[in-house]
């Protein structure tokens, strides 16, 4: 079994080093380990990391909570916060690749999360997004990580907030998220991010009528994408289609209007653009005080959601509300029971019986 990894700047335990332990010494050693590694920029040490954070062991938990305590402490200039969401095909991996390549240039350190779908009946992801980023995540500069979503509600792992905290402690100031796609709520990245940037393609009013009105009122940015070439006359007539839909929604920030972009991963059109409106609307959050409120109701957002999940834990492991809730499921499959009241018992026995 692998005690030890180099990592450039120092020896810090490999995964396989801390699966298993469960003294707490053993336990403060690993988180320690790795908030020095992720302290020193050390990628190999925020891979641990995430994957200790993504681990639905009860003891792997509460190292994960250690290691995130510990790492939100660690002094660094506020990172950019960006989810990316778009209908399927129009490029998000791409354009990602594109624009992160770019932004290495201009001397940022890029970290990607992106969230691959989990199969509702095995659970598998294909976590494919490395193989379509090839170039970035050889970068020295990039992280980019693949989760799977395991069935969240818009593609978004839970602890995908907490493996932004980590890629900034470790120095990423550039954190893109990237989701499933528009077919499920998108609502959870908007509450962890500071912007939210919808991808669409030229395609006239098709493309428009296949993209929810909640997700057009959740974008600060819309980037046209494929919008050169033989597309470029489609990606202007788009682009006014979506101006106008624009014009009908009241933008969620008073400081900013959304913009709408044109532009190409493919040959870089426009992207210089792109990225100078994103700084804008950054510059427009900060001078009017929208970005501290914002960091704070993301915390705030997330928090109870936590508390929601962990009680619906506590409740599916709790034997008596487990077994009243298998008996109460067969009244409501019949229909004798409406599901509602179902409810409400099965958490009063477990309010009960905590």
């Amino acid at each position: 079994m692998c005690a030890f990894v180099a990592s450039g700047r120092a020896l810090t335990p490999c995964i396989e080093g801390y699966v298993g332990q469960t003294r707490h010494s053993s336990s403060l050693r690993t988180v320690e380990a790795l908030v020095a590694g992720i302290r020193q920029g050390d990628r190999a040490s925020l891979a641990r990391g995430i994957t200790l954070v993504e681990s639905t062991r009860s003891d792997h938990q509460q190292e994960a909570r250690k290691l995130v305590s510990e790492c939100i402490k660690i002094p660094r200039p506020r990172s950019l916060r960006i989810g990316l969401t778009g209908t399927p095909g129009v490029g998000k991996s791409t354009f990602i690749e594109s624009l992160g390549m770019q932004l290495l240039q201009k001397g940022h350190r890029v970290s990607v999360l992106a969230v691959d779908p989990s199969s509702t009946r095995s659970g598998g992801s294909i976590l494919g997004d490395k193989t379509r980023m090839q170039e970035l995540s050889a970068a020295s500069n990039a992280y980019v990580r693949p989760s799977p979503s395991r069935g969240s509600l818009g593609g978004v792992a839970r602890n995908t907030l907490d493996s932004i905290i980590l890629t900034e402690a470790c120095g990423f100031d550039v954190c893109l998220v990237e989701t499933v796609g528009v077919g499920q709520s998108e609502t959870m990245v908007s509450d962890m991010v500071d912007m939210f940037v919808l991808l669409m393609q030229p395609g006239s009013g098709d493309e428009l009528q296949g993209v929810k009105r909640g997700i057009m009122e959740l974008a600060d940015l819309v980037v046209i994408n494929k919008a050169d070439g033989a597309m470029e006359l489609a990606a202007k007539l788009t682009r006014s289609e979506i101006v106008n839909a624009l014009h009908l929604m009241i933008p969620r920030r008073e400081s900013w209007s959304p913009k709408v972009v044109r532009a190409s991963a493919a040959t870089g059109y426009n992207l210089d653009r792109v990225w100078s409106t994103v700084l804008h609307y950054f510059d427009k959050l900060e001078k009017s005080g929208e970005w501290d409120a914002l960091r704070a109701d993301q915390r705030r957002k997330w928090m109870w959601r936590e508390v929601s999940h962990l009680l619906l834990a506590r409740l599916d492991r709790n034997p008596a509300s487990h077994k009243i809730a298998q008996l109460l499921e067969a009244d409501v499959l019949n229909g004798s029971i409406p599901a509602g009241v179902a409810a409400e018992q099965i958490v009063s026995k477990f309010l009960s019986n905590p």
